[in-house]
């Protein structure tokens, strides 16, 4: 019986030059911040123009993860990608990046793919066409959104910051808290609801109601991946009105004085929410303040109740 293999292609045009949304495109760390599936990529190997990466993200609204190789050609503008090992119901996933110069500061991307569905089902196939159908067109908007906005107002909107403690405990002890968000509610106060699943080990989807300092709630959730006992990655998939993106991660090592935890988050804001969330005299500046306010407030309760798990008060 023969393989059927499909092969589909979708593009789009950016006002920006070929040359930069290249470079964006091949360094991998950009990618949970410009394109919407993609939760966390790891570099595994480099040499030269061929490398690995381990990529974690969401195919219709599901976590997967995958292993992919991929030859840049920066003189080409080029890059071909091949997963090594695909997540289900995926049996073979390829394709290119092309980018072609139109103008000075036009530039054409073509994002290709061919893939094939696990013993070729129908249903799986119909499946993989759709996720793939989604992801591109999302990515492709995205990435034509973060290239376009890379200098000028785009560049104002988004603040990263961290905040860390030092705890007299174990490293263990720590991922372990951080790691167990399905006991937040009775161990965080400004947690009012939590919703863990795990269908595949350190893989999580967390979503959870928060409360804020005047006691209303909101509802975020978010993918993340964990990895023992060193580093817990995430992203916001459903945010709070006042952000279009919210990535950050947790960070813990042993010092000679104890262990040192770390949460980082990277944010932009939303302009066409401020109004409405903070009143219309509030500007970027304003938002970016409350934001980094809210989640710092709360990171550092949340780091605090793991110094005071790890230091044995249970």
């Amino acid at each position: 019986m023969a393989k059927e293999r499909r092969e589909v292609a979708h593009e789009i045009t950016v006002n920006a030059p070929a040359a930069e949304v290249y470079r964006l495109i091949a360094e991998v760390r950009n990618w949970p911040r410009i394109f919407p599936p993609t939760i966390h990529v790891d570099r595994l190997e480099h040499n030269g123009t061929e490398e690995r990466i381990r990529i974690w993200a969401t195919a219709n609204g599901k976590p997967k993860n995958w292993t992919s190789r991929r030859v840049l050609d920066p003189e080409a503008l080029k890059i071909e990608f091949r997963q090594e090992v695909s997540a289900p119901p995926v049996a073979l996933m390829g394709g290119t990046w092309i980018l072609e110069p139109l103008e000075p500061e036009v530039a054409k991307i073509r994002l290709l793919h061919d893939y094939r569905a696990v013993d070729d089902d129908p249903d799986s196939l119909a499946w993989i066409d759709e996720a793939v159908d989604r992801n591109s067109r999302s990515e492709l908007a995205a990435l034509k959104a973060n290239v376009e906005h890379a200098t000028g107002a785009g560049a104002v909107l988004g603040v990263s910051f961290e905040d860390s403690v030092r705890i007299d405990g174990s490293v263990e002890d720590v991922f372990d808290f951080l790691n167990e968000a399905q006991l937040w509610r009775e161990r965080l106060p400004h947690v009012a609801r939590v919703n863990l699943t795990e269908e595949t080990p350190g893989l999580q989807t967390l979503e959870m109601d928060t409360r804020t300092k005047d006691g209303s709630t909101h509802t975020t959730k978010s993918v993340r991946v964990c990895f023992p006992h060193r580093e817990i990655v995430y992203k916001q998939i459903t945010l709070p009105a006042l952000m279009s993106l919210h990535t950050g991660y947790w960070r813990f090592w042993e010092t000679d004085q104890g262990v040192t935890a770390v949460s980082q988050h990277t944010v932009v804001v939303a302009p066409e929410n401020i109004a409405a969330v903070l009143g219309p005299e509030a500007g970027v500046e304003e938002a970016k303040k409350f934001v980094r306010n809210a989640l710092g407030t709360n990171s550092l309760a949340t780091l605090g109740k793991a110094k005071a798990y790890a230091e044995g008060e249970r």
